[in-house]
């Protein structure tokens, strides 16, 4: 991943319980994915290199080097949370946007070895296209070799499932503008965004989000960070990507020891010439029954 994490002063010590925010979704057919929640603890032998400079590819390949290395069987690592606590914010997001019987493109960005790309690959009743990228390639050979080991057989028998090597900051080397319906963002740009020069990074990778994706498409980011500041953020970076979201919203995920985390959806539409300039709306549930709408224009 470039990134493919999120505060990680906070999730570098925790063990699994009950919560299905720490379960991964391993999908492997026939098995109680409820069995496979293992603990995590990573002690680093380089914390504060990871903690400073998540926007590297040399910090994460030497993290999944030395992860895989602690244990003599592979498990996906989850940051955050694992496929069951997000799938109804995933998989309903996917049904509106059906091209009839072509495939659905599908990014999860910074995957990592996370399970998320394959549960939506093994759970899409629609044929999908899924694309787990990250930027390590010790992290994409780890998922390689473990779904080579372990068949996933997916829901709809014209799906695929692809894992890559790609920098985040290159889509548009890979993906023509359009092309893509829904992108899983889970930690990836909370990492730049906490990095110690990862900030314009986060910037560009949202731009390139934004051209790649369908005017349909949606942008998932799955984040701890509190909506004031994210959606300041995000308003700001797409005025200047010359692009607008034409109803961004943010709901709460749930908590994992006291850290409250937040799905934030959006999508991408370039800006008509009726419009002086990109228009970012931003429609938030801030309370159960509380809205509000926010309108910028530059």
């Amino acid at each position: 991943m470039i990134g493919g994490c999120g505060s990680v002063g906070r999730v570098l010590d925790f063990e699994s319980g009950d919560s299905k925010f720490e379960s991964a979704c391993r999908c492997v057919p026939g098995q109680d994915t409820s069995s496979q929640i293992a603990p995590v603890r990573i002690v680093h032998s380089t914390e504060s290199d990871l903690i400073e400079n998540m926007d590297k590819k040399a910090t994460w390949d030497r993290f999944y080097a030395e992860n895989r290395n602690r244990t003599t069987t592979f498990k996906n690592f989850e940051w955050f949370f694992g496929f069951d606590a997000i799938r109804d914010f995933i998989m309903p997001s996917l049904q509106t946007k059906s091209h009839g019987d072509a495939l659905l493109h599908v990014l999860d960005m910074g995957c990592g070895t996370s399970a998320i790309g394959p549960c939506i690959y093994r759970h899409s009743h629609l044929p999908v296209r899924v694309t787990c990228a990250d930027i390590s390639p010790i992290a994409v050979r780890q998922m390689l070799e473990h779904i080579q080991a372990n068949t996933i057989q997916p829901h709809n028998a014209s799906s695929q499932l692809e894992f890559v090597e790609l920098d985040c900051m290159e889509l548009q080397t890979r993906y023509v503008c359009r092309s893509v319906d829904l992108i899983v963002d889970k930690g990836t740009t909370d990492a730049l965004l906490r990095s110690k020069e990862g900030k314009g990074k986060a910037g560009l990778v949202l731009k390139q989000c934004l051209k790649v994706l369908r005017s349909s498409g949606s942008l998932l980011q799955f984040s701890d960070e509190d909506p004031d500041a994210r959606l300041l953020w995000l308003e700001t970076e797409a005025q200047e990507a010359g692009v607008m979201s034409s109803d961004v919203s943010v709901q709460e995920v749930g908590e994992l020891r006291g850290m409250t985390y937040y799905c934030y959806q959006g999508g991408s539409q370039r800006c008509s010439r009726s419009h002086p300039g990109p228009v970012w709306f931003v429609t938030c549930p801030l309370h159960w029954h509380t809205h509000y709408t926010l309108i910028c224009t530059v």
